[in-house]
């Protein structure tokens, strides 16, 4: 078995960045009276659950692409760009829950961390097949 314990922990990390977001989401319902299953009333509910969804929409690309990452080519550097990932989104929460216009500078970088960790996750691949 081989040992990927770099890309676990930033695994772990994306775990609790998802768990953070629904908690938001959660505490956004109870302080703006929004109730299940309804996902739009007030902005600011509005703006948790789209921090919500987004962060998971692009945590599902993100992930395989780390493991790939990982496995194929290195796992520290996966791990390097999977910590800079969740950076990126963090800002990306961040700006978007003040202000929803200052949100593109997190989402780009996390978007051009998840396009290297593709890409070198492709490399990986094709070099092991051929």
């Amino acid at each position: 078995m081989t040992s990927l314990p770099l890309s676990s922990f930033v695994t772990l990390l994306v775990v609790l960045l998802l768990l953070f977001t629904g908690l938001n989401v959660a505490r956004a319902r109870g302080r703006y009276g929004i109730k299940a299953p309804a996902v739009t009333g007030h902005e600011m509910f509005e703006r948790a659950f789209r921090i919500q969804m987004n962060t998971l929409e692009n945590a599902v690309l993100m992930l395989p692409a780390l493991w790939v990452f990982a496995g194929f080519v290195d796992d520290r550097g996966a791990a390097v760009l999977g910590g800079l990932w969740i950076a990126a989104r963090v800002w990306y929460a961040v700006a978007y829950q003040n202000d929803p216009k200052k949100r593109g500078p997190g989402f780009g970088i996390a978007m051009l961390v998840f396009t290297g960790l593709w890409l070198g996750a492709l490399w990986g691949v094709l070099r092991a097949m051929f």
